[in-house]
């Protein structure tokens, strides 16, 4: 049955949605992510730091296609990089980044009833 808000509850409800630039940031994040090589890369950073070279391997891309997935992760804060040497290794910038791969994957395979 159908329940039309109150007056009241419809005010709660826009006091509480987030600031319009936190909602923004948030849909650029998701159409960041929209890209599937992207999300693989995600993917492997979840299992620990790599360089470019390892990244463009197991990817099978080239290196500069790799290192322009990795520059719009980095613009969006989604990965961090640290230098040794001549060598620059990505790792995902915090945990909310791996939660939020790991969120997203157990809902496909829920979905998917795998």
């Amino acid at each position: 049955m159908y329940h039309a808000l109150t007056e009241k509850e419809a005010k709660k409800l826009l006091k509480q949605m987030p600031a319009p630039e936190a909602v923004a940031q948030l849909a650029e994040t998701f159409r960041v992510l929209s890209d599937p090589t992207r999300v693989k890369i995600l993917y492997l950073l979840s299992q620990g730091e790599l360089c470019v070279h390892d990244l463009a391997q197991l990817l099978g891309i080239s290196q500069p296609a790799t290192s322009h997935h990795l520059r719009i992760l980095r613009m969006q804060g989604l990965v961090k990089t640290r230098r040794e040497g001549k060598s620059i290794y990505y790792s995902l910038d915090d945990e909310h980044v791996v939660e939020l791969f790991r969120c997203g994957y157990d809902h496909v395979l829920h979905k998917s009833g795998t």
